[in-house]
């Protein structure tokens, strides 16, 4: 089937409508009535030959269809009663959440598998010092003092000389960003608007330790994550109107179906 003219292009170029419809499928309501009314050409249109063409209310695909054999309706109801999709910046916005939602789900699973590895370290603290002071000195015999100053070394006395203390502190830490990021996760992937807020604060939280970490050592990883937080927290901020930037939820405003869907002339399918 032709697409219709009016389709929508991002920025980018890519259709997140047609995305969309691609995992879920298209919604033709117009495919599932008994009669098709000259009024409702703007959904769907009955063909001389006896085929049905029912328009997508997501993506504007139009689809080839048989008569239902068991029609929910006899007609379509008035454009306003249909329940249309989601489309245009409203889907764009809820698929850009899910990624910041896999994004701390990534991090969530992160966390929780440094502090499960620091509980086993805690555990395991006095073997681990012992195995680790054997390597060192079998290290250092064999190849001279100045293999003390080998990155491994240096990290393997980083390990030798952790306390109690510090490890309880580091377990806590990791296992509160566990939950923290695992309940973001949650939040944004139902678009809950509570999550939004508890995101936007807990990576703004983060970002000056990020930016000491820059100051002591720049690396690509370091540099890319720092981009990645501000820009999340900057994105949820205005275009999710937090805090009450460009006027809160309220001011803005939502689109009424029948401007989404004004009078357009039906695709011809393709021979």
């Amino acid at each position: 089937m032709s697409r219709h003219k009016g389709e929508r292009k991002t920025t980018w170029g890519w259709h997140p409508e047609t995305l969309v419809c691609s995992r879920r499928g298209h919604v033709t309501p117009a495919a599932d009535v008994e009669h098709l009314r000259p009024e409702d050409a703007e959904l769907g249109v009955e063909l001389a030959d006896g085929r049905r063409l029912a328009r997508c209310t997501r993506c504007d695909v139009w689809i080839e269809h048989e008569d239902p054999p068991d029609p929910k309706e006899e007609t379509l109801p008035p454009l306003a009663e249909l329940s249309v999709p989601r489309r245009g910046r409203s889907l764009r916005d809820a698929i850009i959440l899910r990624i910041i939602a896999i994004d701390r789900a990534v991090h969530s699973i992160l966390f929780g598998l440094l502090a499960a590895l620091l509980i086993l370290v805690d555990l395991n603290l006095g073997d681990l010092r012992h195995q680790i002071s054997v390597i060192i000195n079998d290290v250092t015999n064999q190849t001279g003092q100045g293999a003390s100053q080998g990155w491994v070394v240096r990290n393997l006395h980083k390990v030798l000389n952790l306390h109690k203390g510090t490890l309880v502190v580091l377990i806590v830490t990791a296992l509160a960003y566990f939950v923290v990021e695992g309940v973001e996760a949650v939040g944004l992937w139902k678009e809950k608007r509570w999550a939004e807020y508890l995101t936007a604060v807990a990576t703004t939280g983060f970002i000056p330790f990020e930016v000491d970490a820059l100051i002591h050592r720049v690396t690509v990883f370091r540099v890319s994550a720092l981009i990645v937080n501000v820009a999340i927290v900057v994105w949820l901020v205005w275009r999710k109107r937090l805090f009450g930037v460009r006027g809160g939820p309220r001011a803005e405003e939502k689109p009424d179906p029948a401007v989404l869907f004004g009078p357009r002339q039906p695709a011809v399918p393709t021979p």
